[in-house]
């Protein structure tokens, strides 16, 4: 956020004077992964630097926003989704149940003071 308001001059709230942006400061997008991100219209603009959100500014000023990837905007950072640099880490299967030892749940009443241990945790 401090990168826009320092780069376009504008605050939360307000509008450039050619209208082409506006800054509006929401909770949540949904694309916590590749955090920071912005939105620009119907796009997302993923795992943003300083220098990387100045160069997409100055890129839709110019009116050429970066390409779309087959499912969209494409993570600044060249990413192409919310894995890491070194592809998948972990969750290479699906994982299996998990095993509910027999009475766990005695008579249907939990302590909720161990309810971690009854959720398997």
């Amino acid at each position: 956020k401090q990168t826009i308001t320092d780069h376009i001059g504008i605050k939360n709230g307000e509008t450039t004077k050619d209208g082409l942006f506006t800054l509006l400061e929401v909770e949540c997008l949904g694309a916590c992964a590749n955090a920071p991100m912005v939105q620009l219209n119907d796009d997302y603009y993923e795992c943003l630097t300083p220098k990387t959100t100045i160069e997409l500014l100055e890129a839709c000023k110019a009116g050429k926003p970066p390409p779309m990837g087959k499912w969209g905007s494409l993570p600044m950072n060249g990413q192409v989704s919310c894995e890491g640099p070194l592809g998948k880490t972990s969750l290479f299967a699906e994982p299996g149940p998990v095993p509910i030892p027999e009475g766990r749940f005695g008579g249907g009443e939990v302590d909720p003071a161990s309810v971690k241990e009854h959720m398997a945790y």
